[in-house]
C-alpha cells in the first residue's frame, strides 16, 4: 500500500486523478508455508493481473523482485522507478551485526537467496522459515523466536523503520535478489496511454541495471525456488553485474560470475544489449555447475 500511495502521489502531481484499489493477494495470505513451496513470488502479483484483465484496475505497482520474470501474454512492464537501497538489512535486538552471532545461533529468513548466501558467511548458523509482512516478522524477533533477521533495507526505510536496522550488509557479503529495491509498474498492452501516462515516472539507469539482473534469473530459470542473487551497477558509464548461486542443501559454497558492459543509456538497443550481458553472467553460472 505504501508502494501504490507513493505511485498515487507522483502521477496527481502529473495531473492524474487516481483511485487506489485495495487488494489482498494469496502470497499475502498463505504465511505458513516458503514460498518456493507453494508457488514462488508470484502469488503477490496474480490477482493484480486479473483486476488489470478485467479491467477494474489500470495499472498495478510491484515490488519488482516479486515479478515473474516472463509476463503472461497481454501485460507489460511499462515503468521501473528510480530504486531504493537495494541491500539486505541485518535486524536483531541484541546483536550488532551477523559477526556478533554466537556458534548455532537462530536467523530468519525464508529466501532462498539469503539462506545460501546466510551459510557461506557462517556455515554454523541454524537458519529458521520466517514469513510474514514486516510487522509481522519484526514481532516474531521481538518475541524471541530470532537472534536476527534478514529484511530488505527498501522496505524497512519506506515504511519509517530504518531506525530497526543494525546493519546494511554491502553487496560483497550480501548479494541482492535481482530487481530488489525497485518499483515496477505493470499495465496492459492494450493500453498504451496507460504507459505514456507512467513514462515520466521511470528512470532509465534503475530499469537497464534491472533488465541485466532479470536476464540472469530468467536464462537461470529464476523464481524463488532458486537461490540466486544478481545485482548491477553503474560506474561511469558501465554496467556491472554480478551473480551468485548456491545449493540450499549442500556444502556451504558460492558460485560467483560478473560480467561489465559500456552502455550509452541513450542507445535503442539498451534493453537487448543489458539482457545479453545478464544472459552471459548467467552461462558462466551454468558453466560452474548452477543448476
Amino acid at each position: 500500500m505504501w508502494q501504490a500511495h507513493h505511485v498515487k502521489d507522483l502521477l496527481e502531481e502529473l495531473g492524474h486523478s487516481v483511485t487506489l484499489l485495495g487488494m489482498t493477494t494469496q502470497g499475502d495470505q498463505i504465511l505458513d508455508r516458503s514460498l518456493s513451496k507453494v508457488g514462488g513470488k508470484g502469488l503477490f502479483v496474480k490477482e493484480l493481473e486479473v483486476a488489470l484483465e478485467e479491467g477494474r484496475a489500470n495499472l498495478a505497482v510491484h515490488s519488482l523482485k516479486d515479478v515473474p520474470m516472463d509476463l503472461p501474454l497481454g501485460f507489460d512492464l511499462a515503468c521501473v522507478m528510480t530504486r531504493e537501497d537495494p541491500r539486505d538489512a541485518w535486524v536483531s535486538a541484541r546483536y550488532a551485526s551477523l559477526n556478533d552471532l554466537p556458534q548455532g545461533a537462530v536467523v530468519g529468513t525464508s529466501s532462498l537467496r539469503r539462506t545460501v548466501l546466510l551459510r557461506a558467511l557462517r556455515p554454523d548458523l541454524k537458519i529458521e522459515p520466517l514469513r510474514g509482512n514486516l510487522d509481522t516478522r519484526l514481532r516474531k524477533l521481538d518475541e524471541g523466536q530470532y537472534d536476527g533477521i534478514v529484511l530488505a533495507a527498501a522496505g524497512l526505510k519506506r515504511l519509517g523503520l530504518g531506525e530497526r536496522i543494525r546493519h546494511i550488509f554491502e553487496t560483497t557479503e550480501m548479494l541482492p535478489a535481482a530487481g530488489q529495491g525497485a518499483l515496477g509498474i505493470e499495465v496492459r498492452s492494450a493500453h498504451p496511454e496507460v504507459a505514456q501516462a507512467l513514462a515520466p515516472l521511470a528512470d532509465a539507469t534503475t530499469w537497464l541495471a534491472v533488465t541485466a539482473e532479470r536476464a540472469v534469473s530468467r536464462t537461470m530459470g529464476g523464481s524463488c525456488s532458486m537461490p540466486l542473487a544478481a545485482h548491477a551497477t553503474w560506474r561511469e558509464g558501465v554496467l556491472h553485474l554480478q551473480a551468485a548461486w548456491g545449493d540450499p542443501l549442500g556444502a556451504p559454497v558460492l558460485l560467483r560470475a560478473e560480467g561489465a558492459l559500456t552502455l550509452d543509456r541513450d542507445d535503442p538497443q539498451a534493453q537487448s544489449l543489458a539482457r545479453a550481458l545478464g544472459e552471459s553472467v548467467a552461462a558462466q553460472l551454468q558453466a560452474q555447475g548452477a543448476a
